[in-house]
């Protein structure tokens, strides 16, 4: 589905003249949706040049062929054409004056989404963040499978071009990825549904207290001037793909990924603890890897469509700068969270202590700590004060 800002007057807007030469709205826009101008006008004008596997590649995927102007999809939807422009602006697409380039589909996704506003499910602003936030998602996921994916397994071959060996391939695997994608999405939705209803109340839903960690690769501005790009991309790839295998398989999120920096969170200390030291650890016995600095702080944070926002999020970004080499830099509070948790001992004094006295009066087993915790100098940091920071390392 594409979009257009038009008006919603009775009478359908006459379609625009393109000038010689031009690729058409989307392709000034530098990110074409699936409903491209410039192939739905080649499609009616025999003199186009879009190639007809192509158009055929996009009636595949899409399901159904090009009818609609944007115009006729609002109107067939039943939703005015202004909310229409918005839920198609949010998602993503190009706009494509009045190009006959929409699908059946196109019309069936206006009218289901307006239909949940009409039921009063959603309100029209939060329709158009659902359009926003899964177009967002959906844009990333496409171009990784087209990039990394796709391209990769459509080498030209002797008598056939890349677009011809493309066609069978999608038709066999677009029903295995969209079954897979759904059951991922449901999975997601599963476990983010879980940790709302476990909230303590309705504030608690939106601010929530939580760990975030921020992990960054030391001198990675100057690897972008040694490296070659295809080495630098290679580097940044086993960087976010060994990061989100460790958040995830210790039970974190990644937020979202930088290039040479990934964001995180995670309920408790002890989790976001044990991530931020394995990821020091996993990186340090890689020689391909730069070294590599993590801060966390804990503290209330503000989710927004699956990002993170607030003190805490700063807070984290601000250690994260100052920590040194190969290193665990976390905040005061996130400290505290671990001693209360029994992650963590007061001081290595306390530690000992319990030890003793555990092993001399027989009242059970010493305290299990898994981290140490450093005491480091107070010191300013740029907009958020004076901080306390912490050095956590693996005990023992």
């Amino acid at each position: 589905m594409s979009e257009v800002a038009g008006s919603s007057g009775a009478e359908e807007p006459r379609r625009p003249v393109r000038p010689e030469g031009s690729g058409g709205a989307a392709g000034a826009a530098g990110a074409p949706g699936p409903a491209d101008p410039g192939g739905a006008e080649a499609a009616e004008d025999p003199e186009g040049e879009d190639d007809p596997i192509a158009l055929r590649i996009e009636q595949l995927i899409l399901g159904s062929d090009r009818r609609y102007t944007p115009f006729q999809a609002a109107r067939a939807a039943g939703v005015p054409m202004e909310l229409a422009a918005r839920f198609w602006r949010a998602m993503g697409f190009a706009d494509i004056g009045q190009a006959k380039a929409l699908t059946e589909a196109d019309v069936l996704a206006l009218r289901r989404l307006a239909g949940l506003v009409e039921a009063g499910l959603l309100s029209e602003g939060m329709a158009v963040q659902v359009a926003r936030s899964t177009g967002q998602t959906t844009a990333r996921l496409a171009d990784w499978q087209i990039d990394s994916f796709l391209e990769g397994l459509t080498e030209p071959q002797e008598g056939m071009s890349r677009t011809e060996i493309a066609y069978p391939l999608v038709e066999l695997l677009l029903p295995e990825l969209e079954e897979f994608l759904v059951y991922v999405w449901r999975r997601q939705l599963a476990a983010a549904t879980g940790r709302v209803v476990q909230a303590q109340d309705d504030d608690e839903m939106v601010a929530r207290r939580l760990a975030v960690g921020f992990a960054d690769l030391v001198g990675f501005t100057r690897l972008t001037r040694r490296l070659e790009e295809e080495e630098l991309g290679e580097l940044v790839e086993a960087f976010e793909t060994t990061a989100a295998d460790l958040v995830a398989a210790h039970g974190g999120r990644l937020i979202k990924t930088l290039g040479d920096e990934v964001l995180f969170a995670a309920d408790d200390a002890g989790t976001a603890a044990e991530i931020g030291v394995r990821l020091i650890e996993t990186l340090a016995h890689d020689e391909t890897m730069p070294e590599l600095r993590v801060g966390i702080a804990f503290g209330t944070v503000t989710t927004r469509m699956g990002d993170v926002f607030g003190t805490t999020v700063n807070l984290a970004s601000r250690l994260t700068s100052i920590a040194p080499k190969d290193t665990v830099l976390v905040h005061g509070d996130f400290a505290a969270e671990l001693i209360r948790d029994g992650a963590a001992p007061e001081s290595e004094a306390a530690a000992a202590a319990a030890e003793k006295a555990a092993a001399e009066g027989g009242t059970g087993e010493a305290p299990s700590y898994r981290f140490t915790l450093q005491p480091m100098w107070q010191r300013p940091v740029r907009g958020l004060g004076v901080v306390e920071p912490w050095l956590l390392s693996r005990r023992g």
